[in-house]
């Protein structure tokens, strides 16, 4: 990305004027570089999977998962919530369409798991900050979560604590994808889908690289390691709790993780603080209360927010 690079420095540097060496300069220029990377990525990707997912209409999917075994099931629910919209409440409607279709329990779960927590964006913008190895160690592990949770729920047999709502109220319908037929109809489709990702989730992206920006420029280098290095133990635990009151988008999140690997946290700890925002967030919780009991909803976090501890141990012996 070496034009978004020459761009955040003539910026920078010479129209605005701030040192190179200065701590504002330092922040500015990551900012803008990381902003414009970000949304460029956001528009590409998202445009890319929506016009993917036109060829995977919902009643495709369901047919696909009735009649598979319940692992196969679990595999390949997983592996379409990676391909599905960015946020939770898009991701309702999908869910309750599957289980009254006759897809198990279990099956939707690992579909609900895997929708928010692995994402395509995150997924380009790791690969971009730290390499093939890492990324591909966070879409095997989300992908493995999400299994692992389907498969759990499905053996306990608790379909009676799922809440069934009318169709007009399940959320907020960004994740319904009606049929099209020609290649205009479906380009126009991804264009429109990508332009609203971007008119949602902007603002989350902003503040996230405002942060990542801010810490980058003024926290010394290592100055995070005696609270969060590989050696403490409490650190993957105590990251995960504290993205769970938080909620963004992974693209608003991965500037985050990664100026605090760059601080030194470990990169285990890291991953584990943004699956928890993604993936275990309150609000969204809040949003899964209308189609779960409270019972429900707490197996879902302690069999998810588990995962997510043990991945980021994981990440931090295997990556150290």
């Amino acid at each position: 990305m070496a034009l978004f690079s020459f761009i955040a420095d003539s910026l920078t540097f010479r129209i605005f004027g701030l040192a190179p060496e200065s701590h504002l300069g330092e922040a500015v220029r990551f900012f803008i570089e990381d902003t414009l990377k970000i949304f460029l990525l956001l528009l590409v990707i998202s445009f890319a999977v929506s016009f993917v997912r036109t060829f995977l209409p919902p009643e495709k999917v369901r047919k696909i998962l009735v009649h598979r075994f319940p692992v196969a099931g679990n595999v390949l629910a997983a592996l379409i919530g990676i391909i599905t919209p960015f946020c939770t409440c898009s991701a309702i409607p999908l869910f309750l369409g599957f289980l009254e279709a006759g897809v198990p329990l279990g099956v939707t779960f690992s579909f609900l798991v895997a929708s928010p927590m692995v994402n395509e964006v995150a997924l380009v913008l790791l690969l971009s900050m730290f390499g093939w190895k890492i990324a591909l160690l966070y879409a095997v592990s989300g992908v493995a979560i999400a299994i692992f949770a389907g498969v759990l729920i499905g053996l306990l047999r608790v379909e009676h604590l799922v809440v069934r709502i009318p169709e007009s109220e399940r959320g907020c319908g960004c994740g319904r994808n009606s049929a099209v037929s020609s290649l205009t109809d479906r380009l126009a489709r991804a264009g429109n889908y990508s332009v609203n990702i971007v008119r949602r989730v902007w603002l989350y992206i902003v503040i996230g690289v405002g942060i990542g920006a801010w810490m980058h420029g003024y926290v010394p280098a290592d100055a995070l390691v005696r609270f969060a290095g590989a050696d403490k133990w409490y650190a993957v635990p105590f990251a995960t709790l504290i993205g769970i009151p938080l909620y963004a988008n992974a693209a608003g999140i991965m500037p985050l993780v990664g100026v605090l690997t760059e601080k030194g946290v470990a990169i285990g700890t890291s991953l584990a603080f943004m699956m928890a925002v993604t993936g275990l967030s309150l609000p969204e919780f809040l949003i899964l209360r209308k189609v779960m009991h409270s019972k429900l909803i707490f197996l879902f976090a302690a069999t998810v927010g588990a995962g997510i501890i043990f991945i980021g141990y994981l990440f931090n012996i295997l990556l150290v």
